[in-house]
Protein backbone atom coordinates (compact mmCIF):
# COMPACT_ATOMS: atom_id res chain seq x y z
CA UNK A 1 0.00 0.00 0.00
CA UNK A 2 2.91 2.31 0.72
CA UNK A 3 4.25 1.67 -2.78
CA UNK A 4 0.87 2.47 -4.33
CA UNK A 5 0.59 5.73 -2.40
CA UNK A 6 4.05 6.74 -3.57
CA UNK A 7 3.20 5.90 -7.17
CA UNK A 8 0.01 7.93 -6.98
CA UNK A 9 1.66 11.05 -5.62
CA UNK A 10 4.48 10.77 -8.15
CA UNK A 11 1.94 10.74 -10.94
CA UNK A 12 0.40 13.93 -9.61
CA UNK A 13 3.66 15.68 -8.85
CA UNK A 14 4.85 15.87 -12.42
CA UNK A 15 1.90 17.71 -13.87
CA UNK A 16 1.82 20.17 -11.03
CA UNK A 17 5.32 21.28 -11.84
CA UNK A 18 4.81 21.64 -15.54
CA UNK A 19 4.34 25.35 -15.94
CA UNK A 20 7.04 26.81 -13.74
CA UNK A 21 9.60 28.94 -15.53
CA UNK A 22 13.01 29.78 -14.14
CA UNK A 23 11.83 33.20 -12.94
CA UNK A 24 8.47 31.98 -11.63
CA UNK A 25 7.67 30.99 -8.06
CA UNK A 26 7.99 27.25 -7.48
CA UNK A 27 4.98 24.99 -7.73
CA UNK A 28 3.82 24.13 -4.23
CA UNK A 29 3.10 20.41 -3.94
CA UNK A 30 1.03 19.37 -0.92
CA UNK A 31 0.31 15.77 0.08
CA UNK A 32 -0.91 15.96 3.69
CA UNK A 33 -0.55 12.77 5.68
CA UNK A 34 1.35 10.92 2.98
CA UNK A 35 4.38 8.69 3.57
CA UNK A 36 6.54 10.28 0.85
CA UNK A 37 9.40 12.51 1.95
CA UNK A 38 10.66 15.49 -0.03
CA UNK A 39 13.79 13.74 -1.34
CA UNK A 40 11.84 10.76 -2.66
CA UNK A 41 9.19 12.99 -4.19
CA UNK A 42 11.70 15.21 -5.97
CA UNK A 43 13.63 12.18 -7.24
CA UNK A 44 10.44 10.67 -8.69
CA UNK A 45 9.70 13.87 -10.57
CA UNK A 46 12.90 13.94 -12.61
CA UNK A 47 11.99 11.86 -15.64
CA UNK A 48 8.40 13.03 -15.65
CA UNK A 49 9.37 16.69 -15.63
CA UNK A 50 11.41 16.20 -18.78
CA UNK A 51 8.43 14.65 -20.54
CA UNK A 52 6.08 17.42 -19.45
CA UNK A 53 8.55 20.06 -20.59
CA UNK A 54 8.81 18.43 -23.99
CA UNK A 55 5.08 17.85 -24.42
CA UNK A 56 4.28 21.39 -23.33
CA UNK A 57 7.20 22.85 -25.28
CA UNK A 58 8.82 24.53 -22.30
CA UNK A 59 12.56 24.98 -21.98
CA UNK A 60 14.26 21.83 -20.70
CA UNK A 61 15.29 22.06 -17.09
CA UNK A 62 13.18 25.15 -16.41
CA UNK A 63 10.71 23.53 -14.02
CA UNK A 64 10.96 23.64 -10.24
CA UNK A 65 8.78 22.82 -7.28
CA UNK A 66 8.67 22.48 -3.50
CA UNK A 67 7.06 19.52 -1.75
CA UNK A 68 5.57 18.93 1.68
CA UNK A 69 3.54 16.18 3.33
CA UNK A 70 2.40 18.43 6.19
CA UNK A 71 -0.79 20.49 6.00
CA UNK A 72 0.57 23.28 8.21
CA UNK A 73 3.72 23.57 6.11
CA UNK A 74 1.61 23.64 2.95
CA UNK A 75 -0.33 26.62 4.25
CA UNK A 76 2.93 28.37 5.09
CA UNK A 77 4.42 27.67 1.65
CA UNK A 78 1.30 28.91 -0.09
CA UNK A 79 1.58 32.20 1.81
CA UNK A 80 5.34 32.58 1.34
CA UNK A 81 5.80 31.37 -2.24
CA UNK A 82 2.50 32.63 -3.68
CA UNK A 83 2.59 29.97 -6.42
CA UNK A 84 0.83 30.39 -9.73
CA UNK A 85 0.09 26.66 -9.80
CA UNK A 86 -0.07 24.03 -7.08
CA UNK A 87 -0.97 20.44 -6.49
CA UNK A 88 -3.03 20.12 -3.35
CA UNK A 89 -5.51 17.89 -1.64
CA UNK A 90 -9.16 18.75 -2.02
CA UNK A 91 -9.18 19.88 1.61
CA UNK A 92 -6.31 22.32 1.07
CA UNK A 93 -7.97 23.62 -2.11
CA UNK A 94 -11.25 24.29 -0.30
CA UNK A 95 -9.54 25.84 2.70
CA UNK A 96 -7.21 28.07 0.65
CA UNK A 97 -9.59 28.73 -2.24
CA UNK A 98 -10.58 32.28 -1.29
CA UNK A 99 -7.24 33.28 0.23
CA UNK A 100 -5.27 32.38 -2.92
CA UNK A 101 -8.02 32.70 -5.56
CA UNK A 102 -7.68 29.03 -6.47
CA UNK A 103 -9.42 27.38 -9.41
CA UNK A 104 -9.08 23.73 -10.54
CA UNK A 105 -7.14 23.15 -13.77
CA UNK A 106 -6.82 19.39 -14.31
CA UNK A 107 -7.57 16.23 -12.40
CA UNK A 108 -6.30 12.67 -12.83
CA UNK A 109 -8.42 9.84 -14.14
CA UNK A 110 -7.63 6.60 -12.33
CA UNK A 111 -9.21 3.31 -13.40
CA UNK A 112 -11.71 5.26 -15.48
CA UNK A 113 -12.81 7.44 -12.57
CA UNK A 114 -12.24 11.07 -11.63
CA UNK A 115 -13.97 10.59 -8.27
CA UNK A 116 -13.35 8.53 -5.16
CA UNK A 117 -15.14 7.45 -2.00
CA UNK A 118 -13.92 7.26 1.57
CA UNK A 119 -14.76 4.32 3.81
CA UNK A 120 -14.63 3.69 7.55
CA UNK A 121 -13.47 0.12 8.15
CA UNK A 122 -13.98 -1.99 11.29
CA UNK A 123 -13.49 -5.62 12.28
CA UNK A 124 -16.44 -7.51 10.82
CA UNK A 125 -19.39 -7.72 13.19
CA UNK A 126 -17.91 -5.49 15.88
CA UNK A 127 -19.82 -2.32 14.90
CA UNK A 128 -22.73 -1.79 12.54
CA UNK A 129 -23.21 1.99 12.42
CA UNK A 130 -20.91 4.99 12.49
CA UNK A 131 -22.78 6.33 15.53
CA UNK A 132 -21.46 3.40 17.55
CA UNK A 133 -17.93 4.73 17.11
CA UNK A 134 -18.50 7.86 19.18
CA UNK A 135 -15.57 8.18 21.59
CA UNK A 136 -13.77 5.27 19.87
CA UNK A 137 -10.39 5.38 18.13
CA UNK A 138 -10.24 6.19 14.41
CA UNK A 139 -6.97 5.87 12.52
CA UNK A 140 -5.80 6.67 9.00
CA UNK A 141 -3.51 8.77 6.86
CA UNK A 142 -6.20 11.31 5.91
CA UNK A 143 -6.73 12.57 9.46
CA UNK A 144 -4.17 15.35 9.03
CA UNK A 145 -7.13 17.27 7.59
CA UNK A 146 -9.99 16.73 10.06
CA UNK A 147 -11.89 19.71 8.63
CA UNK A 148 -12.07 18.04 5.23
CA UNK A 149 -13.17 14.72 6.74
CA UNK A 150 -15.89 16.39 8.76
CA UNK A 151 -17.24 18.85 6.20
CA UNK A 152 -16.81 16.83 3.00
CA UNK A 153 -16.44 13.12 3.74
CA UNK A 154 -19.03 13.12 6.55
CA UNK A 155 -20.99 15.95 4.85
CA UNK A 156 -21.02 17.99 8.05
CA UNK A 157 -22.74 15.32 10.15
CA UNK A 158 -19.79 14.55 12.42
CA UNK A 159 -16.84 16.57 13.70
CA UNK A 160 -13.98 14.04 13.73
CA UNK A 161 -11.97 15.92 16.36
CA UNK A 162 -14.76 15.72 18.94
CA UNK A 163 -16.62 12.59 17.83
CA UNK A 164 -13.63 10.19 17.67
CA UNK A 165 -10.28 9.71 19.32
CA UNK A 166 -8.14 10.43 16.26
CA UNK A 167 -4.97 8.41 15.65
CA UNK A 168 -3.32 9.88 12.57
CA UNK A 169 -0.78 7.73 10.74
CA UNK A 170 1.45 8.28 7.71
CA UNK A 171 0.98 4.65 6.64
CA UNK A 172 -2.44 3.12 6.05
CA UNK A 173 -1.05 -0.38 6.51
CA UNK A 174 0.15 0.52 10.00
CA UNK A 175 -3.33 1.69 10.98
CA UNK A 176 -4.88 -1.44 9.45
CA UNK A 177 -2.50 -3.70 11.39
CA UNK A 178 -3.59 -1.95 14.59
CA UNK A 179 -7.21 -2.51 13.60
CA UNK A 180 -6.50 -6.17 12.90
CA UNK A 181 -4.95 -6.63 16.35
CA UNK A 182 -7.84 -4.86 18.06
CA UNK A 183 -5.67 -1.94 19.16
CA UNK A 184 -7.81 0.44 17.12
CA UNK A 185 -11.58 0.53 16.65
CA UNK A 186 -11.78 1.84 13.07
CA UNK A 187 -9.69 3.08 10.13
CA UNK A 188 -10.72 5.52 7.43
CA UNK A 189 -9.42 4.80 3.90
CA UNK A 190 -9.50 6.65 0.61
CA UNK A 191 -10.33 4.85 -2.63
CA UNK A 192 -6.77 3.88 -3.50
CA UNK A 193 -6.10 2.48 -0.04
CA UNK A 194 -9.39 0.57 -0.05
CA UNK A 195 -8.55 -0.98 -3.42
CA UNK A 196 -5.25 -2.19 -1.97
CA UNK A 197 -6.88 -4.23 0.80
CA UNK A 198 -6.85 -7.40 -1.29
CA UNK A 199 -3.05 -7.47 -1.10
CA UNK A 200 -3.04 -7.58 2.70
CA UNK A 201 -3.13 -10.74 4.77
CA UNK A 202 -5.17 -9.69 7.79
CA UNK A 203 -6.03 -12.21 10.47
CA UNK A 204 -9.53 -10.84 10.99
CA UNK A 205 -12.01 -9.88 8.24
CA UNK A 206 -12.92 -6.21 8.06
CA UNK A 207 -15.87 -4.38 6.55
CA UNK A 208 -17.01 -0.85 5.76
CA UNK A 209 -19.70 0.60 8.01
CA UNK A 210 -19.58 3.99 6.27
CA UNK A 211 -19.07 4.88 2.62
CA UNK A 212 -19.03 8.51 1.52
CA UNK A 213 -20.68 9.99 -1.51
CA UNK A 214 -18.48 10.35 -4.61
CA UNK A 215 -15.85 13.04 -4.12
CA UNK A 216 -13.90 14.49 -7.08
CA UNK A 217 -10.20 13.78 -7.28
CA UNK A 218 -8.11 16.93 -7.00
CA UNK A 219 -5.16 17.50 -9.28
CA UNK A 220 -3.71 20.88 -10.18
CA UNK A 221 -5.04 24.26 -9.15
CA UNK A 222 -4.08 27.78 -10.20
CA UNK A 223 -4.19 31.26 -8.73
CA UNK A 224 -6.81 32.81 -10.99
CA UNK A 225 -5.54 36.34 -10.28
CA UNK A 226 -1.90 35.53 -11.06
CA UNK A 227 -2.47 33.41 -14.18
CA UNK A 228 -4.34 34.11 -17.38
CA UNK A 229 -6.99 31.92 -18.94
CA UNK A 230 -4.53 31.28 -21.78
CA UNK A 231 -1.84 30.08 -19.37
CA UNK A 232 -4.24 27.74 -17.63
CA UNK A 233 -5.52 26.42 -20.95
CA UNK A 234 -2.00 25.86 -22.29
CA UNK A 235 -1.00 23.89 -19.22
CA UNK A 236 -4.25 21.96 -19.15
CA UNK A 237 -3.91 20.95 -22.79
CA UNK A 238 -0.30 19.86 -22.28
CA UNK A 239 -1.27 17.64 -19.38
CA UNK A 240 -4.28 16.25 -21.21
CA UNK A 241 -1.93 15.16 -24.00
CA UNK A 242 0.79 13.77 -21.77
CA UNK A 243 -0.52 10.21 -21.55
CA UNK A 244 -0.92 10.08 -25.35
CA UNK A 245 2.79 10.83 -25.80
CA UNK A 246 4.90 7.72 -26.45
CA UNK A 247 7.18 8.22 -23.45
CA UNK A 248 4.49 9.91 -21.38
CA UNK A 249 2.16 6.94 -21.87
CA UNK A 250 4.69 4.59 -20.31
CA UNK A 251 4.99 6.85 -17.29
CA UNK A 252 1.23 7.21 -16.95
CA UNK A 253 0.85 3.41 -17.06
CA UNK A 254 3.64 3.03 -14.50
CA UNK A 255 1.95 5.47 -12.15
CA UNK A 256 -1.53 4.04 -12.62
CA UNK A 257 -3.04 7.14 -14.23
CA UNK A 258 -5.27 6.74 -17.28
CA UNK A 259 -5.10 10.39 -18.27
CA UNK A 260 -5.41 13.95 -17.03
CA UNK A 261 -8.68 15.72 -17.73
CA UNK A 262 -9.26 19.46 -18.02
CA UNK A 263 -11.70 20.42 -15.28
CA UNK A 264 -14.79 22.57 -15.40
CA UNK A 265 -14.48 24.47 -12.08
CA UNK A 266 -18.26 24.21 -11.67
CA UNK A 267 -17.78 20.51 -10.95
CA UNK A 268 -16.31 21.40 -7.58
CA UNK A 269 -19.11 23.78 -6.60
CA UNK A 270 -20.99 21.10 -4.59
CA UNK A 271 -17.81 20.60 -2.56
CA UNK A 272 -17.47 24.36 -2.06
CA UNK A 273 -21.05 24.57 -0.80
CA UNK A 274 -20.49 21.70 1.64
CA UNK A 275 -17.33 23.33 2.89
CA UNK A 276 -18.94 26.73 3.36
CA UNK A 277 -21.95 25.19 5.10
CA UNK A 278 -19.62 23.83 7.76
CA UNK A 279 -18.06 27.21 8.62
Amino acid sequence: MKKFQFILIASLLAPCASFAAADSPPIVVCYPGGPVNADDANAAMGSMLRVVERVGQWQAGSLNSVFTAKADECRKLMDEKKPKFAIASLGIFLEQRDRHHLVPVVQPMIKGQTTERYRVMVQKGRFTRLEELQGKTLGGTVLDEPGFIGKIVFAGKYDPSSFFQLKSSNLAIRALRSLDKGDMDAVILNEQQFNGLASLNLNNPIEAIFTSEEIPLMGMVADSQDTTAEERARLGNALAGMCADAEGKKLCELFGVDSFAIVDPARFEPMVRLWNAGK
